[in-house]
């Protein structure tokens, strides 16, 4: 019997997929039967729809009550939770209110003020309305952390321990991530009563499209330069990672003053900032994205041709959730990272276990090209394109 069958009618005339994905087939038993879980699963697996479709079969939207609370790390994830859950209860009582940063806090207590079925919101907003107690917890039956590598660091695991404190007693607590540690493990026990515990591995996923990994050798004051090379690439669509928010501003900065296709995503712009930059980057106005990895924790953007580390990453899990925006739904993708001569060491230790060895290249006659500076002829230096000129490509 099909997962699916456990869910009631309404959900189920509304299933319109082939088959349920692994982590969907257990985590929805599992919730159903009201245990605490701890669900690591990759990148683009289905877990929003693991963890949201039991609380919609568990809720009653004739309640005035919250009754399901979502905690998400960042503004992103939490609004494409709330779309997800609009397009599942549409025609139904079911309410839903997004609780995040950047947006009118007046507004949004107003909206607490009709009991909204399920709340979906970041740590910080939820803590600011709940400590005003505008936000009730008592009666939260359900507790989800996406992202819970995040959300049970040392930065949030105190306020995140307030909400699972603040809300009823035997609540169901569920934390999903595409990486779940040892430490995160620990934390989640102390908070949990008996978790089962979901691994979903990337051998369990449907196949997925080739992704190529590959490195550029490029001078730490050169990477900036690069990225605007690249923003002019036809068939590009790359989200571009760099390390913290002074290096996003600084990239942006540079990059708009020469014109370049790139748009820039971080903790510090509005609401309508953010929703104005994701547009863009979405109906191709802009070809590359940049962002630190909390702003970006989450997005799902269809078509994404290429992830760019500008920065290498501190840790495997944060190279691999990095990369792991490209190469879903069955298409092809390519991760770049961009080296300088001190980030080589480390990033031999972050890739040495993928399955092929990562391939080098150059930029070679306006445009990435595989090999290095001994196998290419080196490329005579360009002249910087004028303001508001294309960087064509030779023909």
């Amino acid at each position: 019997m099909s997962v699916v069958q456990l869910l009631n009618e309404q959900l189920q005339a509304k299933w319109s997929f082939e088959a349920p994905m692994k982590v969907q087939e257990e985590l929805i038993p599992l919730m159903l039967e009201g245990k605490d879980v701890v669900a690591q699963s990759p990148t683009g697996s289905g877990k929003t729809l693991a963890y949201t479709l039991p609380i919609l079969n568990k809720v009653d939207g004739s309640k005035k009550q919250t009754q399901a609370l979502i905690v998400a790390p960042s503004q992103e994830l939490a609004m494409q939770i709330v779309n997800v859950i609009r397009d599942w209860t549409e025609g139904t009582n079911i309410t839903v209110q997004q609780l995040i940063g950047g947006a009118n806090s007046a507004r949004q207590i107003e909206k607490l003020k009709k009991k909204p079925t399920i709340v979906v919101g970041t740590p910080g907003r939820l803590n600011e309305l709940a400590r005003a107690g505008k936000l009730k917890l008592k009666e939260v039956e359900t507790i989800v952390l996406d992202e819970c590598d995040q959300l049970l660091s040392r930065e949030y695991r105190v306020v995140v321990k307030s909400f699972i404190d603040a809300s009823a007693f035997g609540r169901q607590i569920v934390v999903v991530s595409a990486t779940v540690t040892e430490e995160i493990e620990l934390v989640a026990e102390r908070l949990m009563f008996e978790p089962a515990r979901i691994v979903i591995r990337p051998e369990d996923m449907p196949a997925g499209g080739k992704v190529v990994h590959s490195f550029v050798k490029v001078d730490e004051r050169d990477k900036t330069d690069l990225l605007r090379r690249l923003s002019y690439q036809d068939g590009l669509q790359a989200l571009a990672f760099v390390n913290n928010i002074d290096q996003v501003i600084m990239k942006e900065n540079k990059l708009k003053f020469r014109d370049a296709k790139v748009v820039t995503l971080h903790s510090e712009m509005k609401k309508e900032e953010r929703q104005k930059t994701l547009q863009a980057f979405r109906k191709g106005e802009a070809k590359i994205l940049i962002a630190t990895d909390i702003a970006a924790r989450g997005l799902d953007i269809d078509g994404l041709t290429h992830v760019i580390h500008v920065d290498v990453p501190r840790t495997v899990e944060q190279y691999l959730h990095r990369s792991g925006r490209t190469g879903r739904a069955g298409a092809d993708g390519e991760v770049i990272a961009f080296l300088s001569y001190h980030d080589e060491k480390d990033y031999k230790k972050l890739t040495r276990d993928l399955p092929k060895k990562p391939v080098q290249k150059i930029w070679h006659d306006g445009a990435l090209i595989e090999g290095n500076s001994k196998t290419v002829s080196a490329p005579t230096p360009k002249k910087a394109p004028a303001k508001g000129k294309t960087f064509a490509k030779k023909r």
